[in-house]
């Protein structure tokens, strides 16, 4: 038997035991005393418990979505690396350096602003190498159809992922129509043209109830991945919020790392609490560690800084 049968066969009992596990949690909420509640926001309906003491027990949504975002066949963490520079004083130098070390290491795509996409499809064609921008990066704070024009000119240029921040003070305000017409016209305008999308929910930002909640709308959205983290909002991705969102939107989306990830064992640790993908502007540093396959104890007060 092959690595990659190996792989598949894991992958599947992986899914099962996934499933099981949710079928044992929602049997055993029956009796706990909790109530739902059932909300449509534009199209997208939502249903959330909560038990007696108000915390989110159990979220479901009506419908299956995307199936992209599931672990890539090739076990490399790199492919599973958005080689990521944000900064605002990036130079096209840089910018070459970054699709450069993008192809050299077999990352999964460059994440840069949107002013640097043209160049990047130019750098990268003829690559497997996927280009990606950000979208109301980074507060989220645009109107929805601001959103879909940046966008759209995003594609044009030949962006083919697309990472969106959401509006975090319409989630925090109960706002869920808002936020999901913010998340569907982005995701529209990027299927229809064959781009994926990774919706950013600032989990820093947010209460536990508000990431089930974000999570859940994009999900009905048929968004293909969530997002922990723009880098820019004073945190990032931790082990505990990746988990939580990996249970709430199931095995068949993304889950993306973001914010603070530097070194490869913190890379591990996000992907087996879940994460089907990683943000990071260190990404030759995570890959360097994993082919030395170097087990150090790495700091884990090191504050998440931008990209």
């Amino acid at each position: 038997m092959d690595q990659k049968e190996i792989e598949r066969i894991i992958e599947v009992v992986t899914r099962e035991v996934l499933d099981a596990l949710a079928e044992r949690q929602t049997n055993s909420n029956q009796d706990s005393g909790k109530h739902c509640e059932h909300e449509c926001a534009d199209g997208i309906c939502v249903q959330t418990c909560f038990d007696h003491v108000g915390h989110v027990i159990n979220a479901g949504a009506e419908r299956l979505t995307s199936t992209l975002g599931g672990i890539p066949s090739d076990a490399s963490i790199g492919s599973m690396i958005d080689h990521t520079l944000l900064k605002p004083d990036v130079t096209q130098d840089q910018i070459a350096q970054l699709c450069f070390e993008a192809r050299k290491y077999g990352f999964a795509s460059v994440c840069v602003n949107p002013g640097h996409v043209k160049l990047c499809a130019d750098l990268l064609r003829g690559s497997p190498v996927k280009v990606c921008t950000v979208i109301g990066f980074p507060l989220g704070a645009t109107s929805p159809e601001a959103k879909v024009y940046e966008t759209e000119t995003a594609l044009r240029d030949g962006a083919t992922e697309i990472d969106m921040v959401i509006n975090i003070g319409a989630l925090k305000g109960g706002d869920y129509t808002w936020v999901a017409r913010d998340i569907r016209g982005v995701v529209e305008t990027s299927h229809a043209a064959g781009a994926i999308v990774k919706v950013i929910i600032e989990t820093s930002l947010l209460t536990i109830d508000e990431k089930v909640k974000a999570c859940l709308l994009a999900k009905e959205a048929d968004a293909d991945f969530v997002k922990t983290s723009t880098g820019f909002a004073g945190g990032g991705a931790t082990v505990e919020d990746v988990a939580l969102m990996r249970r709430v939107v199931g095995p068949d989306m993304g889950v993306k790392a973001s914010g603070g990830v530097h070194t490869y064992e913190e890379a591990r640790s996000m992907v087996e609490a879940g994460a089907t993908r990683i943000g990071a502007s260190a990404g030759v540093k995570i890959v360097q560690g994993s082919k030395s396959d170097k087990r150090e104890t790495t700091p884990t007060n090191v504050a998440p800084k931008a990209y």
